[in-house]
């Protein structure tokens, strides 16, 4: 039960899939736009390439040959992918989920007109005259996010009419590949947001992990945590909703699918056909499979039974401060290793930008979440990043 699989971006989330590949038997090729990428350093095999690039992209499909294609961010030529379908090749979770969830239109609409799904009131610009008339359209505050992004880049609220230009500018500053329109959406007053790991199998036995709670700075995570706790009626509408996308969109793997929970109900927020960053508390031992594991076994057709609540747990973030192009220094994990029932991980990326994630600490047991947060953050403030 050997196969290869094509890993298609290499990050820290790219490298806890590898992982759990090789732990399965499976023989990895790990790709991205830079060397020494975190994947790279424990895979079977390595490639450098533009993955905006579909000639590369194709080059390196024809030389591999692989088993399973597995997509681990968005920046990639994913409409090769339909091709790579009708030649045999196995796309995870599917074309479909990879291609749609590149781009915030094709989910939105996805979701909002097609599957009748609540969302916030949303627009889309390709110029700064048309975020002004989104801006218009939505009202104040609004948020403004370009379509193909990741980690937040290009987020920004809009509070007042001396917020759009600067808006528009992060926008496009923020913006993977060559697309250059933005999505200007209302804000939403929410109690709190969510991220619903949701499983698909080739057995059609959707399963759903205990709901993850999270905060964000920048438009990124800062620190997680699970179960996040709430009403167990908003809990069954979040799973019919992931459960609903996830079918459209077809395939098998774990989907990262977020949530906001207010006052007027559950909104449909974002869908990753991936491991999502949030979910790194489940290397705390919250479940019995990690989101890496579980998305292995989907890949390769093993069934998983339940996903139940082993204990409680939180994750929180290191960030780098400066830029540097060579490897960093780690300091600090002495005294981070000091603190019981916690742990870290170190990612390994090879230079670093100001809040660029470079390793996250957890935190386990029993106690409430929010102890948990607390005690991985005060591990991560050990961590030094130079």
């Amino acid at each position: 039960m050997r196969n290869k699989i094509l890993l298609l971006g290499s990050g820290e989330l790219g490298k806890e899939v590898v992982i759990a590949l090789q732990r399965l038997g499976q023989y990895v090729v790990a790709v991205d736009n830079y060397k020494n990428a975190p994947a790279m350093q424990v895979a079977h095999e390595f490639e450098v390439i533009n993955m905006l690039d579909g000639n590369e992209l194709d080059r390196i499909v024809a030389k591999h040959r692989p088993d399973f294609i597995v997509p681990e961010v968005e920046s990639i030529r994913t409409e090769r992918f339909y091709e790579y379908e009708k030649q045999g090749y196995t796309i995870i979770p599917s074309a479909k989920a990879a291609n749609f969830t590149m781009n915030r239109k094709s989910i939105r609409d996805l979701a909002a007109i097609e599957l009748g799904m609540k969302t916030a009131k949303y627009k889309y610009a390709s110029s700064y005259e048309e975020l002004i008339e989104g801006v218009q359209f939505t009202g104040f505050p609004c948020v403004v996010k370009p379509l193909m992004s990741s980690s937040g880049k290009g987020q920004s609220v809009i509070k007042s009419e001396a917020d759009i230009k600067k808006a528009w500018t992060e926008a496009l500053k923020g913006s993977r590949g060559d697309l250059m329109e933005v999505i200007v959406e209302e804000f939403i007053s929410f109690d709190y947001e969510i991220t619903l790991l949701t499983l698909t199998q080739n057995n059609n036995n959707t399963l759903f992990c205990p709901p993850i709670g999270h905060r964000q700075e920048r438009g990124d995570y800062q620190e997680s945590w699970q179960p996040m706790k709430m009403e167990n009626t908003h809990l069954k509408t979040a799973q019919k909703m992931a459960a609903r996308v996830t079918m459209a969109l077809g395939g098998n793997g774990i989907w990262g699918v977020e949530f906001f929970i207010g006052k007027n109900g559950v909104y449909f927020s974002e869908l990753s056909p991936r491991p999502h960053d949030t979910g790194m508390v489940t290397l705390a031992g919250t479940q019995n499979y990690s989101e890496f594991e579980l998305h292995a076994r989907a890949i390769l057709g093993i069934p998983v039974v339940e996903i139940p609540l082993i204990r409680n747990g939180a994750s929180a973030v290191v960030l780098a401060d400066n830029e540097s192009s060579e490897f960093p220094i780690i300091s600090g994990l002495e005294e981070a290793a000091n603190y019981k029932n916690t742990d870290f991980k170190i990612f390994g990326k090879p230079t670093t930008r100001k809040h660029r994630r470079m390793a996250v600490a957890l935190a386990y047991g029993s106690e409430d979440t929010s102890i948990l947060v607390k005690k991985a953050k005060e591990v991560a403030s050990k961590i030094k990043i130079d």
